[in-house]
């Protein structure tokens, strides 16, 4: 009886404790601003297969990181007015949780292992995700792939929790997709900017600064001066 009642005890303890915050991990992206970036578009998420699982990320966490990454790295958010839409799709997605075999290590040991820090489980998951450009229209102007996969693993102290663990991974994996479509919004930047605007606002003419307008441009030559003494005079 005392054996099952400290199992379930260091169980429940292993299911809501991680040493790591799971807040940090989760809502972080890199700075790697484009270098022309797009106009104000108006974020969506479709989470897929993702919210089929029951468990792992939800569509509030996939639309916060994607909502982080437009206004860190693609988004020009000194504007406000919306040139559009931008969807972030999960296409396909997978899961699973291994190390069976550690579990029943921590088990016949009375869980005591997780006690000094060694994983219980480990959670993986992995996943395609495309990105939609769409004008004002409907149009979808440009459409961007990427993969990602994650592997998290369940201890204390250096680890997460049983929850924590697989929500942890599905974010790690969406994040891994959008590092990989930034770099191909990047190459399209400056034409899907043009398009965006001018679809939006096909009357508007924008002027560009021609050479020799610019403040910087070289100066005229002063006139002579009138009351210069000539020579012979």
């Amino acid at each position: 009886m005392k054996y099952l009642l400290r199992v379930c005890l260091l169980g429940l303890l292993a299911s809501s404790m991680g040493c790591r915050s799971l807040d940090q991990a989760l809502f972080t992206m890199p700075t790697a601003p484009l270098s022309t970036r797009l106009p104000v578009l108006k974020p969506s998420v479709e989470a897929g297969p993702l919210a089929k699982k029951g468990n792992g990320a939800t569509s509030e966490d996939l639309q916060k990181l994607f909502q982080l990454e437009l206004e860190q790295n693609l988004m020009d958010v000194k504007d406000t007015t919306t040139y559009g839409s931008i969807k972030l799709r999960v296409t396909k997605a997978s899961a699973k949780r291994t190390g069976q075999g550690l579990r029943i290590f921590q088990y016949v040991t009375l869980l005591t292992p997780l006690l000094l820090g060694v994983p219980l489980e480990y959670h993986q998951a992995s996943l395609q995700a495309e990105v939609q450009v769409v004008d004002v229209h409907g149009s979808v102007l440009a459409r961007y792939s990427g993969k990602g996969s994650a592997k998290v693993k369940v201890a204390m102290y250096h680890g997460y929790s049983r929850t924590g663990a697989p929500r942890l991974a599905d974010v790690e994996s969406v994040r891994q997709a959008l590092n990989q479509i930034r770099p191909q919004v990047e190459a399209d930047a400056s034409s899907l900017r043009g398009q965006l605007i001018m679809t939006a606002y096909p009357n508007e003419v924008i002027i560009q600064e021609l050479p020799g307008m610019s403040g910087n441009s070289p100066k005229a030559p002063e006139p002579a001066d009138s009351t210069r003494t000539k020579p012979g005079n």
